[in-house]
């Protein structure tokens, strides 16, 4: 396992930086934030015309090729800008699993879509009744050529702005996913009101038809719901890295230029020693989360990884967050600098998919259960 980036990994950080720090100033985050939908239209265009958001969509549906370190590269950077796109919804819960478990009609719809920027994807992971993603308690029934859907699921993001949500339900068949419209008869859509801004939603079926045409992993349903979980997971920790780092960066230049005493804060050793346990922190998220995305692009076992991963997502993302804008004393406070931005997207972040605690708990009951084994390739 080598953790350096190749030439090609280096290319897609470079481009997404300069597009990034070019169109994603303040000015246009703050003013896509006042959208009804969050979203940076064309910041997302642009992107798409990089070809970034085909990074991990094969080269036949207009993507690049690479793989899921490449898209963890790009989400990093995302998060270095708290850039106000769905990438993560559409990249990692959409495009991923149509690739992995999609029919070959299926990623002709919509993977080129997806790499032109013309379509917003997002899935339906936090089933209302169920917290296991292996046997959600939503419910699908055949009835005749078409599947009807009863259930509820919670947070969803960007439900309301999606053309389809992936939704996974069980059927006498087994486990299964649907692309379901958001705006079908039988969808109702409740908006959360978040901190960080970020559109969720609570999604209730009441029979919901689905042509069959829409339905993923007819024989592999079993397996979907773990694997889009882990992967969802550890791109979770590639964003918190990337805001993580920018908010310990835009720290450090304040703790320089901020003078008390006569002489900048940064000189000062309880200061000192908060920046150093954050930069600790960072580093202990970045490598858990890179050998968590290195291990599920080469195919190994990575559910504790995953965990592992957005233990640290949560816990270090948390401490950073809190000594950032500790460290800002009063500026932190307020809520139109950006270090509140990146405190609220840090706390958003350590939560989604279940914070800390929940990863300690999941982890604690698989050990238990099979013994802290060595994992080939470990």
């Amino acid at each position: 396992m080598d953790f350096r980036f190749g030439e090609e990994q280096l290319a897609i950080r470079d481009l997404a930086r300069e597009i990034l720090e070019r169109e994603a100033s303040i000015e246009r985050v703050k003013a896509a934030e006042a959208t009804e939908h969050w979203l940076d239209q064309a910041l997302w265009k642009t992107l798409a015309e990089a070809n970034l958001l085909g990074v991990a969509i094969d080269e036949a549906h207009g993507g690049m090729g690479f793989g899921f370190v490449e898209l963890c590269v790009l989400l990093e950077e995302l998060g270095r800008q708290v850039a106000p796109v769905p990438a993560l919804e559409t990249l990692v819960l959409g495009a991923l699993p149509l690739a992995g478990f999609g029919s070959e009609a299926q990623r002709a719809r919509w993977l080129p879509r997806v790499a032109a920027g013309d379509a917003v994807l997002t899935a339906a992971l936090v089933d209302a009744e169920s917290s296991d993603a292996a046997a959600p308690a939503t419910r699908a029934r055949r009835d005749g050529d078409a599947w009807v859907l009863d259930g509820a699921k919670r947070v969803v993001p960007w439900a309301a702005r999606a053309d389809a949500v992936l939704v996974l339900a069980a059927t006498p068949e087994g486990v299964a996913g649907f692309l379901v419209d958001p705006r079908a008869s039988g969808v109702e859509l409740a908006a959360h009101v978040t901190s960080s801004g970020q559109p969720l939603y609570d999604l209730t079926l009441a029979g919901v038809r689905v042509a069959d045409e829409a339905r993923l992993a007819p024989s592999d349903g079993a397996k979907l719901g773990p694997w889009l979980e882990e992967r969802a997971l550890v791109a979770l920790a590639a964003l918190q890295t990337g805001v993580s780092a920018r908010a310990i960066e835009i720290t450090s230049d304040y703790t320089r230029e901020r003078e008390q005493f006569g002489v900048p804060i940064g000189t000062f050793q309880a200061v000192q020693h908060r920046a150093a346990d954050a930069f600790i922190d960072l580093q202990a998220l970045r490598w858990t989360s890179l050998r968590a995305a290195w291990r599920l692009a080469e195919g190994l076992p990575s559910a504790r990884e995953a965990r592992v991963a957005k233990f640290w997502a949560a816990e270090a993302g948390s401490r950073i967050a809190n000594a950032t804008i500790h460290l800002h004393g009063g500026l932190g406070s307020d809520v139109d600098y950006p270090i509140a931005r990146y405190f609220l997207w840090s706390k958003a972040l350590e939560l989604s998919l279940g914070g800390a605690s929940r990863q300690l708990a999941r982890l604690g009951r698989d050990l238990a259960r099979t013994g802290p084994h060595a994992q080939e390739h470990a």
